[in-house]
């Protein structure tokens, strides 16, 4: 999953000094990683949509991605990359299963409402197969994009130990 690497040296680059990305490996549909932030370490796992379904002319890449930050005492911290910019003030629906989570958008970036919402996602994730995100752009194009859960329980795993959480 060599593009999701690339997309990420990019992504958390942007305006920090040289960080040190290493990878942690790549489990099923998910690539893990740990940076240093300063001195402290970062850890998180990330899988592109496998579909990216709406009636769009432009739109970038779509992530799923679920960062520990144990300096901070943040673990699980669940985020949608959408690959454009949301609708203002807008929600954002995650189905696993028979599960249904919002999420509050910020510009190109969906997030859990807090950390009880996060650890509920991670479990689910674990249990799940197949998770569907439906999201609606500045535009007001709706979105459904379809991520697969294979390998996120290992993905989950390596950088829980890398972290130590």
């Amino acid at each position: 999953m060599l593009p999701v690497f690339i997309v990420f040296v990019t992504l958390f680059s942007i305006g920090h000094t040289a960080r040190a990305e290493q990878p942690l490996g790549s489990f099923g549909a998910w690539d893990a990683f740990t940076e240093r932030e300063g001195n402290n370490l970062l850890c998180y796992m990330a899988s592109e949509a496998t579909k990216a379904r709406g009636n769009y002319q432009r739109r970038g890449k779509t992530y799923m991605i679920v960062t520990h930050r144990p300096a901070e005492k943040s673990t699980n911290v669940v985020s949608v990359e959408a690959g454009y910019s949301y609708k203002k003030d807008s929600e954002v629906e995650i189905i696993i299963g028979k599960d249904t989570t919002k999420l509050f958008t910020s510009n190109t970036t969906a997030f859990a409402y807090d950390s009880k919402t996060d650890d509920a996602l991670v479990k689910q994730m674990i249990r799940g197969a197949g998770m569907t995100v439906k999201g609606t752009s500045a535009r007001g194009t709706p979105t459904t994009d379809t991520y697969s859960l294979k390998g996120f329980t290992a993905a989950y795993k390596a950088i829980s130990a890398a972290c130590k959480v």
